[in-house]
């Protein structure tokens, strides 16, 4: 029989919760044990259960390995990103003087986004408001523009969808008027002898009935 799949999520009963952060915690750290064993690795485990209660593990010591991932950690971000008088020692002055232009075109513009975003506002006078003003006033313009061409080109798509509708209806419409005609004629040609026969019949039974009172007969009784 297989094992029911356990949800992850947040257990709400907090005694049940708490049971299973022991037998959990417990299978962790017996874990990182074998795996030390087994690889000589160097580990430390630290954990704060719900109540804020401290669980630990180490192979060694936990101090010892926490400064051994800071000292790494420190490295490692030095290489990763060296520091600016070392990017500018290495560039020559072309790149150097390109480099510093770019990053004060960079300034510039997060500045002026920021302005755009109604930040950083206090430093301006009134001429530079009124410019950011007219800009702004300008760019909504335009993107009540865009917003209108949007609806007009989906008031058309549903216009033309309507008419691909009504034409629909109007073929469908036609294809029933000429089934029901149809239906029609067929019942009328199938009825037609049937009427023929019973218009025929009076004038023989009247003709019979001359012929008998001229000779004097008798009627035959099952007439």
């Amino acid at each position: 029989m297989t094992r029911r799949k356990i949800q992850i999520k947040k257990i709400d009963n907090t005694t049940a919760r708490q049971v299973t952060f022991s037998k959990r915690r417990r299978g962790l750290f017996k874990k990182a044990q074998e795996l030390s064993t087994l690889c000589d690795a160097e580990i430390a485990l630290v954990v704060f259960s719900a109540t804020g209660k401290l669980f630990e593990f180490t192979s060694s010591s936990v101090q010892q390995v926490i400064e051994r991932h800071h000292l790494l950690s420190s490295d490692f971000d030095k290489l990763n990103h060296p520091s600016l008088e070392l990017q500018s020692f290495c560039m020559s002055p072309l790149e150097s003087s390109t480099s510093a232009a770019l990053s004060k075109e960079i300034a510039e513009k997060t500045h002026e986004l920021r302005k755009l975003r109604g930040e950083e506002l206090q430093e301006l006078n009134m001429k530079e408001l009124q410019e950011l003003e007219k800009l702004l006033g300008s760019g909504l313009r335009r993107v009540r523009d865009a917003k209108c061409e949007i609806v007009l080109k989906e008031i058309t798509s549903l216009k033309w969808k309507g008419s691909q509708l009504m034409q629909e209806n109007k073929r469908l419409k036609q294809m029933a008027n000429r089934q029901v005609q149809t239906l029609e004629l067929e019942q009328g040609q199938s009825s037609e002898p049937i009427g023929n026969f019973i218009h025929s019949n009076p004038s023989q039974d009247h003709d019979s009935s001359d012929t008998f009172l001229k000779l004097g007969l008798a009627f035959p009784s099952g007439i």
